[in-house]
């Protein structure tokens, strides 16, 4: 299936004046929160460009098909002691304002994950994560800006329409614990992709953050099957290495690395290495280069900027060719640092690398997602052709889902 990247030139992205459960009465219906400013949280970074080079930028921008393969578009609390009472209270709002600046077509939407707290403090439970997507479902339904994704042709329409199209996703199957038929209800719910295990190990495999990585259980590969089956496209970013080399062999279609970073530049326990790198890409599949603060930094540099980032994209498209690197910045709206403050902070601490404890309270040029247009600036300013920047963006990942997506 193709797509005319310039299909959706004339339809301009607005500024959508909805905010979230706007439909209910605060106090009444629900405790809400004073949340963090979705734009000028932090000093902004616009990547310099001369004249013609930023309008060739912008047209780039609004003509192709802009698709992030993993993010969160929640808010935050302002307040980062109210965090995780907010979550409790399961009235979780997605970032509108944002989302209109950042030029985006798709996100692939990961809701709170693991964190979703509201019934266990250890999170990952059934009740949870149903609820959060249950609940940012009914608050996308009473406005017509972001739309829920589950085929191409939805993405295309929503490129076309000015729209931003949302991929439900899950970072891991732990929700599912030992029932497959949970996969097809989560499909029946619109999830599109999932990983099979978060950081820490499941029964289906081992995460990444585990001491000793046991690989794919049989469970595992039972599941890996049926997501084939039903067109789930498969995550192995938080997989161990062991566990991401077993589902990328065992699936029958390419998988993703929705949100990494070479673990060459910069040793990170999430950070994939460059056998699994390889493995992802000669099965098809495509890889995205994360973005949250501390991930994909350079040794020896002590800033994580845009600049960082695209070296971790320039040296995963050295080692696999550009028609397999994407980007996932796996960002949100408000201060980053949230989650390692308040009661669960020792569940979200990182492993068993020195590098996973540098702290960096936020990334110069994509601090969140309406700083997208930064990726298109730096490819355009670095001689990126526009085919080449058309296929990172978006257009490597229209061609994985088109492989994978069974409708």
């Amino acid at each position: 299936m193709s797509h005319d990247p310039g299909a959706g030139s004339a339809a301009s992205r607005r500024r959508e004046p909805y905010t979230s459960f706007q439909y209910l009465e605060p106090g009444a219906d629900y405790r809400a929160f004073t949340l963090s400013p979705q734009l000028g949280r932090v000093e902004s970074y616009v990547v310099p460009l001369g004249e013609d080079e930023a309008g060739r930028a912008d047209r780039l921008s609004a003509d192709s098909l802009a698709i992030s393969l993993h993010d969160h578009s929640d808010i935050t609390p302002l307040h980062p002691e109210d965090n995780w009472e907010n979550i409790r209270e399961g009235h979780i709002a997605t970032g509108y304002e944002g989302l209109a600046a950042s030029g985006l077509d798709v996100v692939f939407e990961n809701f709170l994950d693991g964190t979703s707290s509201i019934t266990s403090k250890m999170g990952w439970k059934w009740q949870d994560v149903i609820h959060d997507l249950g609940m940012r479902f009914c608050d996308w339904a009473h406005q017509d800006f972001v739309v829920r994704a589950e085929t191409v042709n939805d993405l295309l329409r929503a490129h076309d329409n000015g729209q931003v199209a949302m991929v439900p996703c899950l970072e891991a199957a732990t929700p599912i614990e030992n029932e497959l038929d949970r996969i097809d209800i989560l499909y029946g719910l619109g999830v599109r992709l999932m990983g099979l295990v978060y950081s820490e190990s499941n029964a289906l495999g081992s995460g990444c953050r585990e001491p000793g990585d046991g690989g794919l259980t049989v469970l595992g590969r039972h599941a890996v099957d049926r997501m084939n089956k039903l067109g789930i496209l498969i995550d192995v970013s938080h997989a161990g290495d062991r566990t991401s080399l077993e589902i990328i062999a065992a699936s029958r279609v390419p998988v993703c690395i929705s949100h990494s970073g070479a673990r060459a530049l910069w040793p990170l326990t999430k950070a994939k290495d460059d056998a699994t790198i390889k493995a992802c890409a000669e099965r098809g599949g495509v890889i995205g280069i994360e973005a949250a603060p501390g991930t994909t930094m350079v040794k020896d540099q002590p800033e994580h900027t845009i600049d960082s980032i695209m070296a971790h994209y320039e040296y995963c498209v050295d080692l696999v060719g550009i028609d397999h690197v994407t980007f996932g910045p796996d960002v949100f709206f408000g201060d980053h640092s949230i989650w390692y403050q308040g009661e669960n902070s020792d569940l979200l601490a990182s492993g068993y690398s020195e590098y996973d404890d540098v702290y960096v309270e936020y990334v110069k040029g994509l601090e969140n997602l309406s700083e997208f247009p930064n990726i298109v600036r730096w490819l355009v300013g670095h001689g990126y052709s526009d085919d080449e920047i058309v296929k990172a963006i978006g257009g490597n990942t229209l061609g994985l889902l088109q492989q994978v997506w069974t409708r």
